[in-house]
């Protein structure tokens, strides 16, 4: 069959016409890359891609991501000239409170957007995410009679995509990986938004890219026939991520502004009525040409047969593999045994552990119970002992390894677990020290506003890590990660607590989830009974200590400092309840009855303590109570000293419930 290049053609020039449009309508936008790379999407959309707009979740079609997101009218005109539910309707309402069609692709809005994109280079990360997962896929579920997993991920960035250094991370493991189901094109068109990117980039991109073991090809953006040769190339390569560097004029339909700056944006919206006559389009706005509508709807079609096909090969596999596929559909539908159950309790007489020496112990009935979680880490699985054992490494060699070596990159590391729980079939988990948070934060951050149930498995959760200083000492860390919404931040204070952390985690589908672990040892509170550690974890907060006597005060505390809560109430008398809470965030999300229960209303002496910044504790303890916090950066010494030394001690606990007690 001879390539449509007519045909085409016809279809580039009407989605630059929605773009104009659309971009006219609303009076924002970026016009810059859908008009720019208007001849890449008809290929792909209209040729190269392997999808079916009626099932836009099969489990083999290929992945398509716009890691540059602020080019959204691309993906959201090629999906609905394709036959994605995306009615045009929708594009009109671009950016417009309610639609569909935000102003930057979000996933679970629209569908055929594999991820949320927009802050640049986390869809390259993701995209890499993405494609370990299709490796993991094919490694684990594919047999030599059957191979139910061979798809692409592509992804299109920009300039701007690959000067964020979270791609650089991501892309430099793919080679190292030598994921060849990658397929990158880079948007190359010498233009970023204040200026031509000359004035901040002089670097040999195609260089460096063959220096992390990618292969790498060059090709006119404009020459659809020159770009499908050269992604057929790429898509039949093995061995190696592909990267295809595609020279494309940005704001290309608008002469004013076409290859300059201004193109980014909507400064051509100016033009747009000229842009249009001079596209050849009629005065009718948003206008599909009726042959282009014709064209997509065979290829639908087409489309659709080859899915029916696999369909049929998949009935097949699944009727020869019954274990697998009742795994694969476990994966797919999250519906997992009751992870509480799975963990057994810590023996009584047990010496004190650091919770995460009994996280890497729970971990490991997790993954008995999840066969298809995987855990990471950012060269620290000797330190966050999140290596699930007999699980063995992920790498080029070994799609079945359920460990993955991220390497010093704890950006990157986050951006791929995304790219993973995009995929949806496996459980995403990875680590590293909890003050290097900061460094993810940008990912972790978008995990909680696509809700993707990644979990973050943070140790050296204090300034109880002692010697390192400072520099290694999380002090407002947890404070920042509680800001962010949807995202679960967990703190447990002994083993009990922490197999109910893991359990919440590990069991959440709507969110994130960040397990902050002690790098010191801490006491076994047998005082409190093993279930309702477990079980009030579950609910973000419960009573660890009930007054005996009528209701004076209330300490609250989490993780390392409950035992130092528990003491001070224990010489205090038995006026004094402990609340241990460990997650604010599912402690809000339980009913105000049990809330109430927790923390009575009418009890307003209440002390916190917590080895972190005050600032998120007044909302339980009010105005009338007192916070006992470090606001100030951590000290080098041994934990225990340092703890003192910053006021995190039972003496001070004591002087601030003695202080209330004696308040009328």
């Amino acid at each position: 069959m001879s390539f449509p290049h007519d045909i085409l053609t016809l279809a580039a020039r009407d989605a630059r016409g929605i773009a104009i449009d659309a971009v006219a309508a609303c009076k924002s936008g970026h016009l810059g890359l859908p008009l720019g790379c208007a001849d890449l999407g008809a290929v792909l959309f209209g040729s190269a891609l392997r999808y079916n707009p009626k099932e836009p979740r099969w489990l083999n079609r290929d992945r398509f991501v716009l890691s540059a997101g602020h080019g959204s009218l691309f993906l959201y005109a090629w999906l609905h000239l394709s036959g994605y539910d995306l009615p045009l309707a929708q594009i009109k309402k671009f950016r417009q409170l309610g639609s569909i069609t935000p102003g930057h692709p979000e996933f679970g809005q629209t569908p055929g957007v594999e991820c949320t994109t927009g802050p640049l280079g986390q869809g390259v990360a993701n995209a890499v995410g993405l494609a370990v997962s299709g490796k993991m896929s094919a490694g684990r579920f594919n047999t030599a009679e059957h191979r139910i997993f061979d798809h692409r991920i592509v992804c299109l960035a920009g300039d701007g995509c690959l000067q964020e250094g979270v791609a650089s991370e991501a892309c430099a493991l793919a080679g190292h990986l030598q994921l060849d189901n990658l397929i990158l094109i880079y948007d190359s068109n010498n233009v970023t938004l204040d200026a031509m990117a000359l004035f901040t980039q002089s670097e040999d991109t195609m260089g460096r890219f063959k220096a992390y073991g990618w292969s790498v090809q060059e090709v006119d953006g404009q020459n659809m026939e020159e770009f499908l040769q050269v992604y057929d190339r790429a898509k039949s390569a093995t061995g190696a991520p592909q990267l295809i560097v595609a020279k494309t004029l940005i704001g290309k339909g608008i002469p004013e502004v076409a290859g300059t700056s201004k193109a980014h944006g909507e400064a051509g919206v100016k033009f747009a009525e000229e842009a249009r006559k001079a596209l050849g389009l009629p005065e009718e706005k948003f206008f599909v040409a009726p042959a282009v509508q014709e064209f997509f709807a065979r290829h639908a079609a087409e489309l659709e047969a080859a899915c029916a096909q696999w369909h049929v090969r998949f009935a097949a596999w699944r009727e020869a593999n019954g274990d697998l596929a009742a795994e694969l559909e476990t994966a797919l539908s999250k519906n997992y045994p009751d992870l509480l159950e799975c963990i057994p309790d810590y023996p009584a007489g047990a010496p004190d552990v650091a919770t995460r020496k009994a996280g890497s112990d729970i971990l490991q009935y997790v993954a008995q119970a999840m066969p298809l979680l995987v855990s990471g880490s950012a060269d620290l699985h000797g330190s966050t002992l999140n290596y699930i054992q007999d699980g063995g490494d992920f790498d080029a060699r070994n799609h079945s390894g359920r460990n993955i070596r991220f390497g010093i990159r704890e950006h990157g590391m986050a951006g791929l677990l995304n790219g993973i729980a995009y995929d949806g079939i496996f459980q995403a988990s990875g680590a590293t020290f909890l003050v290097f948070s900061d460094y993810a934060r940008g990912a972790i951050r978008l995990a909680a506003l696509s809700h993707l149930p990644v979990v973050y498995i943070f140790t050296h959760d204090s300034v109880g890590v002692g010697e390192d200083g400072p520099t290694h000492q999380p002090v407002e860390t947890l404070a920042a990660l509680r800001a962010i919404p949807n995202l679960d931040v967990i703190r447990p204070a002994d083993p009990a607590e922490t197999a109910g952390a893991f359990a919440a985690a590990f069991d959440r589908k709507d969110g994130p989830t960040l397990l902050a672990l002690s790098r010191q040892a801490l006491p076994t509170l047998r005082q409190i009974p093993e279930l309702a550690a477990r079980e009030g974890t579950l609910r973000g907060a419960y009573i660890a200590r009930c007054e005996s006597s009528p209701l004076e005060l209330i300490f609250l505390a989490t993780g390392s400092e409950l035992q130092l809560a528990m003491e001070a109430a224990e010489k205090l008398g038995s006026s004094v309840r402990v609340v241990s809470l460990p997650c604010f965030e599912r402690f809000e999300r339980q009913t105000e009855e049990y809330r109430d229960f927790v923390l009575p209303p009418d009890c307003l002496r209440r002390v916190s303590i917590e080895a972190g910044v005050s600032q998120p504790w007044y909302r339980y303890v009010g105005r009338r109570g007192v916070v006992i916090g470090i606001d100030r950066f951590g000290l080098s010494g041994p934990g225990t000293t340092v703890m003192k030394a910053l006021g995190i001690s039972v003496d001070a606990l004591l002087q601030a419930g003695r202080t209330l007690l004696a308040r009328p």
